[in-house]
């Protein structure tokens, strides 16, 4: 800018540099923001955390697609969505989309190439999490299949329709501390089957892939970024009981008093779904690419030898690292049987 001259800052860019944090809801990143124009996925539309995004972007003027395996129950859910969408100048669509079967996965991309329509943003929010042991359609392991590897044949092939400047948003965890990605075991065939570690390595998986597709696009001006929502209480928990859920209350309790810190208060939904929506369409795509955010900023590593907490803030280096991301992109595509 040259000297002397005095730049107005635009809404937008009045928001982007705004400090929000845990609290922050939806409505709170999205202050002022317009996205009339711009063309948003969103999976896991039928509950929680998506309906609530998808929420958010239409009541802001975005053309929302919802994604969800079941049509009713999201038809049911979304209603309000409609609404918001009819009010704020933007619009909500539904399509089916059954994570856990690749088939189905594969018809969901191919109708929306055939539409041709392009995107501003994906955002990969549906998951599954403890669940028994079990598997998908296709053989792999219930939450690994789910959560990552049915987001990435989606993504992967409606990669030609984002936009430049577009974006990626992998809904991730904390959880991806419980465990680093298993290269050689990625079904349990030779390990024991835990819950929480097997939904660790998925949401390692979710970072890992987003670090991988960053990778791959930005130079194309596309970005992509794993997302840590924080503790909401959402239909994730169906398949925990109410001991394992108190028992795991008490035992993060013990672990933030000896940390010095206040006993664990779940966020609200709309709290959760801002770190999404911020990494979405508010922070700049320098701040987010790569990278994995949380409470509405880009989250700092935390050494593996450095015991936290679960709610505490931190990514271990493991998912962020670039050679695992690409063992990971490679595996992927030789379980799915696709090269992206």
């Amino acid at each position: 800018m040259p000297v002397g001259t005095c730049h107005r800052l635009s809404k937008q860019e009045l928001n982007m540099a705004k400090v929000f944090d845990a609290t922050s809801t939806t409505d709170d990143v999205l202050s002022g923001v317009n996205l009339q124009g711009k063309r948003i996925l969103v999976t896991g539309v039928s509950a929680g955390l998506g309906v609530e995004t998808a929420r958010a972007l239409a009541a802001h003027g975005a053309q929302v697609v919802g994604a969800a395996r079941d049509l009713s129950k999201a038809e049911g859910a979304t209603a309000h969505v409609r609404e918001a969408a009819s009010a704020g100048g933007g619009s909500f669509d539904l399509i089916a989309l059954d994570l856990a079967s690749l088939r189905s996965v594969r018809a969901c991309a191919d109708a929306l190439l055939a539409k041709g329509a392009p995107f501003d943003v994906l955002i990969a929010n549906a998951g599954v999490m403890a669940t028994p042991f079990g598997y998908t359609t296709d053989g792999f392991e219930t939450q690994f299949g789910t959560n990552h590897l049915g987001h990435f044949v989606l993504v992967n092939r409606l990669a030609p329709l984002i936009r430049s400047g577009g974006r990626l948003v992998n809904l991730s965890s904390s959880g991806h501390r419980y465990s680093n990605f298993d290269l050689q075991d990625p079904n349990f065939e030779r390990t024991p089957y835990e819950p929480f570690v097997a939904y660790g390595r998925s949401k390692t998986a979710n970072i890992l892939f987003a670090v991988a597709f960053d990778q791959r696009h930005r130079g194309r001006r596309v970005r992509a970024a794993a997302v840590h929502p924080g503790g909401i209480q959402t239909e994730l928990s169906r398949h925990m009981d109410q001991n394992q859920h108190q028992s795991i209350i008490e035992q993060l309790n013990k672990q933030l008093a000896a940390e010095g810190k206040p006993p664990f208060r779940y966020k609200t939904i709309p709290q959760g779904a801002a770190t999404s929506v911020w990494t979405a369409v508010v922070a700049s795509p320098e701040e987010i690419g790569g990278r994995y955010c949380e409470n509405c900023h880009v989250g700092q590593i935390v050494a593996d030898n450095v015991t936290i907490s679960a709610i505490s803030e931190g990514v271990r280096g493991y998912a962020l690292d670039p050679n695992n991301a690409e063992a990971l992109w490679k595996k992927s595509e030789e379980m799915v049987g696709e090269n992206f």
